[in-house]
């Protein structure tokens, strides 16, 4: 399946990527005609109670004197009994993870490499309800789903700015909005914002609910300290810091002799291509939540897997699974799934690897077989017979 050449509401991909991506706003009426949520408050608020499903309750006017609360759940119907009628937000991570039909809206944005997605969070707001003014560091794509929303941008924040002190949540202590980007979406509605760009959510009626689409972007810090330990696990005692040019110098002086032999030490113990590859396919695939994905209560070979096969049985992606690969030099490609990286047929790559379904006849080739097996094993694809 290729990739989608228009967004939501017919505009084409390519001028998207050159003119919004990463720089400035863009807003979209329409985006989704007649738009039916998959999930509806109640269901909502049904997650939110669930243990393991990371969930928020954020609200205008906390206790003690704060401007702002946010509470963690799970929660219980107590808890939804005593917000009232306005000022507050619920807000479910992930919810593509446990509801197909909201996994199917990431079709719609796959134009962006899959393991940049992230997940769709999912929030319902009576009126008033918000988040307060903040930035993120990651592209989001807003859908509106119910009722209406209120969205005020402001400027693009380069480096840190103040937030409110003494709250679980990274609010602004100063926003200044943009008269040209102040909007109410409607249902159907989409708006793009750019990562670090300020912006405000306030709910103007009493069920609104938006789907937010975010994507990764990891920090440096996590990113360099990740690859380090990855390489750290390869590298053999024997390489050392060593100087056997070493010169007559004084005795507690750490000298730039000193430091560029550390540094190429350094250096050439990451400067490796091949497992830079290997390393990031793992990185950007790790599941969010890997409890989620679930073995089967019976061990599968090739030849068990045929069998359910012949008799109807299909294979699909577990939901919060990710793949990706990466083509080798021959007819195999390093298949990335859920932080693991495995050779596979090109073909089987390609597939896994986009949102095609999976055909039975990929288990034709042994060698497919045992991968497909394999991967039903460890919970990142299901073996359904409905």
């Amino acid at each position: 399946m290729t990739a989608p050449s228009t967004l939501p509401g017919g505009l084409d991909v390519t001028t998207f990527l050159r003119d919004y991506w990463h720089k400035k706003p863009l807003l979209i009426r329409g985006a989704y005609p007649n738009f039916e949520p998959p999930l509806m408050p109640d269901e909502l608020a049904g997650l939110a109670c669930e243990e393991g499903i990371e969930s928020r309750i954020v609200e205008k006017v906390g206790a003690n004197g704060k401007p702002w609360q946010a509470s963690h759940g799970p929660f219980d119907e107590d808890t939804f009994a005593r917000l009232g009628d306005r000022d507050w937000t619920v807000l479910v991570q992930a919810v593509d993870h446990y509801v197909p039909e909201v996994a199917e809206l990431l079709k719609d944005f796959r134009f962006i490499p899959t393991w940049r997605l992230d997940d769709i969070m999912i929030s319902y707001a009576p009126t008033g309800g918000s988040v307060g003014p903040h930035m993120d560091n990651y592209d989001v794509f807003l859908i509106q789903a119910t009722g209406k929303r209120r969205w005020q941008l402001g400027k693009f924040i380069d480096e840190d700015e103040p937030v409110i002190q003494g709250i679980d949540l990274r609010i602004l202590e100063h926003f200044e909005v943009d008269q040209n980007q102040d909007w109410v979406l409607e249902p159907g509605d989409m708006l793009y914002i750019p990562p670090r760009i300020a912006h405000n959510g306030v709910s103007e009626s009493d069920d609104c609910m938006t789907y937010s689409v975010g994507f990764r972007a990891p920090s440096a810090d996590e990113m360099v300290t990740s690859y380090a330990d990855y390489r750290g696990e390869q590298l053999s005692e024997m390489q050392r810091y060593a100087d056997a040019d070493l010169t007559l110098g004084n005795p507690g002086e750490v000298d730039d002799d000193a430091l560029e032999r550390a540094r190429q030490l350094i250096l050439s113990s990451l400067d490796d291509r091949e497992q830079l590859k290997q390393w990031f396919g793992r990185y950007m695939t790790q599941t969010k939540y890997p409890d989620q994905l679930i073995e089967p209560d019976e061990y599968l070979d090739a030849t068990t897997l045929r069998e359910a096969l012949a008799e109807g049985a299909e294979i699909e992606r577990a939901l919060g699974s990710r793949f990706a690969w990466h083509d080798e030099q021959d007819a195999y490609a390093t298949l990335f799934v859920d932080g693991d990286g495995l050779r596979a047929p090109k073909a089987l790559a390609h597939l896994l690897g986009s949102s095609a379904p999976i055909p039975a006849e990929l288990a034709n080739d042994d060698v497919s077989a045992g991968l497909l097996a394999k991967l039903i094993n460890r919970g990142s694809l299901i073996l359904s017979d409905d």
